[in-house]
């Protein structure tokens, strides 16, 4: 199954690749390993997207910014509103990343 890297900038991908890193610089772990580790990171984020995430969120602002590179499209959006079965938020900046998952089937 082949994966995207996306999930690696996410808060939990950067501290998995930061305290890696560390542990590769100080010897506690081979580098061939850590890759390991994260190729199965990306595996695990996105089978649980795919099967664990229910929700639904409708998303409106201002469209600041978008490009499409690499069949990957980026969205970049002031003053967003949020809105879920759970309530709405409204949230100064937010960046949207997506990606076609038929790509993943490749």
């Amino acid at each position: 199954m082949a994966t995207f890297e996306l999930y690696r900038r996410s808060t939990i991908g950067m501290c998995l690749t930061e305290t890696l890193d560390h542990m590769v610089s100080n010897g506690y772990l081979n580098p061939e390993l850590a890759i390991q580790v994260l190729t199965q990171f990306d595996k695990s984020m996105t089978e649980a997207l795919e099967t664990e995430v229910k929700s639904k969120v409708s998303i409106k602002g201002h469209l600041h910014t978008y490009r499409f590179c690499d069949n990957v499209w980026t969205f970049i959006l002031q003053n967003a509103q949020l809105k879920s079965d759970e309530g709405a938020e409204t949230i100064d900046s937010v960046k949207i990343v997506a990606c076609d998952s038929k790509l993943l089937t490749q």
